[in-house]
């Protein structure tokens, strides 16, 4: 038999075991040649949010190289450590470790060059489907254009030629480190099978760490904390609490519960918990990084896709809650010059015009800070903006009360206010106690009055005392105009944007508009390095679990023969793989869960919709690398006979 023949006959028979390695290279290469593509679109240059198009996707193509580069190296790792015996065999009958290292080289040349090919095809062809996905996102009206770009190409190439070089020195390592003895035993790993009180004392120690992760970010942007560098000193023991601690729950916990159940059940155990429990046991420790290296992957996508998608969700909101009115002016002639404009064009509105005081407040008495002294201002003289409850319409304060409103989320988490309590207003250079009646949610002016701080509102009567004192320089205007048929909020919004005002002055739609352009490139850019996240750490768990079922094969055999049916073996394997593929997952989702919870207020306004919608589309796709697995056993078992 001729190199040749053998070089094909070889790629024949293992092709059933690359498929998923074949489709997970395709994926990543058809996505990293989109994203370059996308990086080198000129139509990218009509997003003129605070993130440029083309930095975001260079940014978020560079991490994909990351990713994809550690994936493949690992999963050829474990392919050529699977293909010991193959190779030894070959040395056995003659052939040099140099010959061989060529004809892998070969082999993967044609594997691997060929799938990226197919898969820069791919990336051509889905290029003008992520544009108009992005355009869509981001609601930017332009059409999408198919265009191949050479400089892509030659990126592409580029990369992918760096990773298959490391490749190849990975195996070239690896043949000249092994003898022949060693690659027959390179798939024949065991444990120890006694469980120590050792694995119980790692076991909780990786509880309690975990715990205690979770407790501390619960706390993490409240006012427990003194100064930055403790605030910084909790995050970095967060994220080594949560790792170690998972990494000691999958080293020790596990094993040591799985023998209480065995014990318990005094080593009486079905063919379901032989084929489960038994080799999980002695198989945890070996898969303890593993196992956690997938579980911390995944909590990193499930919770930047969160925080992306939760700002992105929250942009209307948010226009909501900083522009008070669909317009919003600080200048009376800007809004005249507006409205007559409107006027002009047949566009209905109404106008509310309030008044606005800037007036030094002792909020020391609300605030629900122990330790004040610490804070970056002075709570006895904080400047408010200060309205009446006339101008809101709404609200109705009695004489001697103030009521505060339109307190930024992200601020409430490190400056709380009590119930009730006693607020203090500046007038004529004394201060007036008013009683503090509570906190309301409703925006009335603008955050260039407040810049997220709360408006105090008061009586008329309080509000016109304080007038007559003030300096004119802190009496401003809040000049709302509403428009009552919402279906012309475009048309008005382009006259806006035709006008040059002298003063502050905001539309909603077009701050809604920003933030999602700004909010929706990270969204698109997130969820595609997310979504390699999910592709690549699944398909790692089932090369892993494609092995140990390679190394089952034997006892499959054996227990078919004993008279157990394919139903009967299946049990312990369904098990066994709801294990590997739905703990890592669960605590996946636990750590996202508190890392999101921990400060998604920075991100915007809504937290369940958005992260519950994540977390159960990841958990819906990163299933499926387990039902394959489950296949790919299913298919074991019945060629044990």
């Amino acid at each position: 038999m001729n190199m040749k023949r053998l070089l094909f006959r070889n790629i024949k028979q293992n092709i059933q075991h690359y498929y998923l390695y074949v489709f997970a290279l395709m994926f990543a290469s058809a996505l990293y040649f989109s994203f370059v593509t996308l990086q080198y679109d000129p139509a990218l240059d009509a997003i003129k949010g605070g993130v440029k198009g083309a930095a975001a996707v260079r940014a978020g193509s560079m991490l994909l190289i990351v990713i994809v580069g550690v994936f493949l190296l690992y999963a050829n790792a474990l392919f050529i450590q699977r293909r010991g015996t193959e190779i030894a065999l070959l040395q056995l009958i003659g052939l040099t470790k140099r010959t061989i290292f060529f004809m892998l080289a070969a082999e993967n040349f044609l594997l691997y060059y060929g799938t990226l090919i197919i898969g820069i095809l791919m990336g051509f062809a889905a290029s003008k489907l992520l544009m108009m996905i992005l355009f869509k996102i981001i609601d930017i009206h332009l059409t999408a254009s198919l265009s191949f770009s050479v400089q892509a190409l030659g990126q592409t190439l580029i990369v992918f030629s760096v990773i298959y070089t490391f490749m190849m020195g990975m195996n070239r390592l690896f043949l000249q480190k092994q003898t022949i003895l060693s690659l027959f035993r390179s798939i024949s790993a065991t444990e120890a099978k006694h469980i120590s009180a050792w694995n119980m004392v790692v076991g909780l120690a990786g509880i309690i760490l975990i715990g205690s992760g979770y407790g501390i970010s619960t706390k993490l942007f409240s006012s427990d904390w003194k100064s930055v560098q403790g605030l910084f000193m909790a995050m970095a023991f967060i994220l080594g609490a949560v790792i170690i601690g998972t990494y000691l729950f999958f080293k020790g916990t596990i094993s040591f519960l799985f023998h209480l159940w065995r014990k318990r059940k005094g080593g009486y155990l079905s063919i379901n918990d032989v084929l489960s429990l038994s080799s999980l046991m002695f198989r945890m420790k070996s898969n303890a990084l593993l196992l956690t290296i997938i579980t911390t992957v995944s909590a990193v996508a499930i919770g930047l896709i969160s925080l992306s998608y939760i700002s992105y969700y929250s942009a209307e909101q948010s226009a909501q809650n900083n522009v008070a009115a669909d317009f919003a002016f600080t200048d009376k002639k800007d809004a005249a010059r507006f409205t007559a404009a409107l006027r002009s064009h047949d566009i209905h509105y109404r106008e509310t015009v309030i008044d606005v005081m800037e007036v030094p407040t002792d909020i020391s008495m609300i605030l629900d800070v122990a330790d004040q002294s610490r804070l970056q201002f002075h709570p006895s003289a904080t400047p408010l903006s200060v309205i009446s409850d006339t101008s809101t319409g709404r609200i109705d304060v009695k004489p001697g009360e103030a009521l505060l409103t339109g307190y930024q989320d992200f601020l409430r988490q490190f400056l709380p206010f009590k119930e009730t309590g006693t607020i203090r207003l500046e007038e004529n250079g004394r201060m007036i106690p008013l009683h503090y009646v509570g906190m309301k949610k409703d925006y009335y002016i603008n955050y260039h009055f407040t810049y997220g701080m709360p408006t105090v509102v008061i009586d008329q009567t309080m509000f016109a005392r304080l007038q007559k004192g003030i300096d004119p320089q802190k009496k401003k205007v809040h000049i709302g105009v509403h428009l009552t048929d919402e279906t012309s909020i475009d048309r008005a919004d382009q006259l806006f944007q035709r006008m040059e005002f002298a003063s502050i002055a905001d539309s909603r739609l077009a701050m809604s508009r920003h933030q999602k352009q700004t909010f929706g490139l990270i969204m698109f850019v997130v969820t595609f390095l997310g979504l390699a996240f999910l592709v690549t750490s699944g398909c790692i768990l089932y090369f892993k679990q494609m092995g140990a079922g390679e190394e089952e094969r034997p006892n499959y055999t054996i227990l078919r023969k004993l008279g157990f049916t394919e139903s009967d073996l299946l049990g312990g394997i369904r098990r066994k793989q709801l294990f590997y593929f739905g703990v890592p997952l669960l605590l996946g989702l636990s750590h996202s869960y508190f890392a999101v919870r921990s400060g998604w207020f920075f991100f915007g306004t809504e937290l369940w919709t958005p992260m519950l919608t994540v977390m159960a589309i990841y958990t819906v796709c990163y299933s499926l690398f387990g039902v394959l697995s489950v296949r790919y056993h299913k298919k074991l078992i019945r060629e044990a006979l």
